[in-house]
């Protein structure tokens, strides 16, 4: 079931199109893809084929090599996928806005998914204003639309779960796979074939072997963590030493799996909850962030009391100090903190507990919070394939106060929430940690 709430009309209607065109580009998948099917049945009411594109582009803010790579090996996967409905996937390379509305000069109509950071609303805001015919805009990588949650900026969890939650009923409903009717269409426009080497993009940063992109990759781990880790969650998933995690958050941010459709496997299993605190509430939180606040991507929006007090310590003394490269390269004295960098590094994850720890102490390690929050956000978007995500920008800015509470006041911290060394050693094992992502 599409529900309207995900529905947004951008454009006039235009006359006499010859084809419908789906964008592609957040929802990068195949299975539970909402605009994908709404195209489908938009296709076969009006008995007009049906192509998508993909356009790729070296602009995207932060993406490197580790970022390109991952995502092209879900684009090969997603290319098949397609075709095995009978839909032929074109790539562009260049500037997506212009790219699609180019495909679409002759469309009845170009549907395409959604995004919610500042570029890529801009993008889908351009074609809706430039586009010669209808464009309509399908959410398809909230289970419940962020609009509908919420019409304004939510102050944390607390304040958005239940909205959330009055919802859930209502979206968490299976998607059916439509069957079109005109399969194979091959529109009158050249295709490209994806080629890395062709990318003006950062290079430093090598691909990772720990993950493989994909719409079928992401189902495979799927299946694991219900069958194999889901049991443990609530009990092990804060600790780094014990493989208890989905490994999901890159593929979610790829739009290579649904998460709805990970809900919907999840739900009824008993030890889901924390899970799902996570997948919607904590995930949702942070889209309702970028999407009402124009300022998520600094310190400008922090609440007032998580402000003021970092300000007002923000002369206290800081047994430690180093550097951007100093942190980037692990070289602290604190070796939970080097292995967790090392992790991230290495692996292009890193474990979502001690991410946490990693942020507290760049405050700590840094001369102010601005540059704490400058060096948090550039490192989590170089090496996390996972970065340059709401959940990223949400996450950091948590180590600040954002979506907490204040504290016991402390040197540095003020108010805002501290985490220390003893905190992990009372937590899990964190030699065997250390031990695991040894320089």
């Amino acid at each position: 079931m599409i529900h309207d709430e995900r529905v947004v009309i951008l454009n006039k209607p235009s006359e006499n199109g010859k084809y419908v065109l789906l964008w592609i580009q957040q929802s990068q998948r195949t299975r539970y893809n909402h605009a994908l099917e709404f195209a489908v049945n938009q296709a076969n009411a009006l008995k007009l084929p049906l192509f998508a594109c993909f356009v790729i582009t070296d602009g995207f803010p932060n993406a490197n090599l580790r970022h390109y790579t991952f995502m092209f090996e879900g684009l090969e996967n997603l290319k098949l996928n397609l075709k095995q409905r009978g839909i032929n996937l074109l790539f562009r390379y260049g500037n997506p806005p212009e790219e699609v509305v180019s495909l679409g000069k002759n469309a009845e109509m170009i549907v395409m998914d959604r995004g919610y950071l500042r570029v890529q609303k801009q993008w889908r805001r351009e074609v809706g204003r430039t586009a010669p015919c209808t464009v309509v805009q399908v959410e398809s990588d909230a289970v419940v639309p962020v609009e509908t949650a919420s019409t304004k900026e939510e102050f944390a969890a607390y304040t958005i779960r239940p909205k959330i939650n009055r919802q859930l009923d209502k979206f968490l409903v299976p998607l059916e796979q439509r069957e079109l009717k005109i399969k194979d269409f091959m529109p009158d426009f050249e295709s490209c074939v994806p080629d890395i080497t062709k990318l003006n993009i950062d290079r430093s940063v090598s691909p990772v072997k720990s993950f493989t992109g994909g719409e079928d990759e992401a189902a495979k781990l799927l299946g694991i963590f219900i069958d194999e880790k889901l049991d443990d969650y609530d009990k092990l998933r804060n600790d780094p030493t014990k493989d208890a995690q989905s490994g999901l958050s890159p593929y979610i941010h790829f739009g290579n799996i649904s998460p709805l459709e990970t809900t919907l496997a999840v739900k009824d299993h008993p030890a889901s909850a924390s899970f799902l605190e996570e997948l919607i509430v904590r995930r949702e939180l942070a889209m309702n962030m970028v999407n009402f606040n124009a300022e998520y991507d600094n310190m400008k929006h922090l609440h007032p009391w998580a402000a003021n007090t970092l300000n007002e310590h923000v002369k206290d003394v800081r047994t430690y100090i180093y550097t951007y490269e100093e942190l980037e390269n692990a070289e602290t004295h604190d070796e939970a903190w080097n292995a967790a960098q090392r992790e991230m590094r290495s692996t292009g994850k890193m474990h979502g507990y001690m991410r946490m720890y990693w942020g507290k102490k760049i405050i700590e390690w840094t001369e102010t919070p601005e540059e704490a929050y400058r060096t948090a956000i550039s490192l989590n978007d170089k090496y996390s394939l996972d970065g340059r995500d709401p959940n990223g920008f949400a996450g950091v800015l948590w180590c600040f106060g954002k979506h907490d509470r204040p504290w016991q006041e402390r040197a540095i911290f003020g108010k805002v929430r501290y985490m220390n060394f003893a905190g992990l050693k009372r937590k899990f094992d964190v030699e065997s940690y250390i031990s695991k992502f040894k320089a």
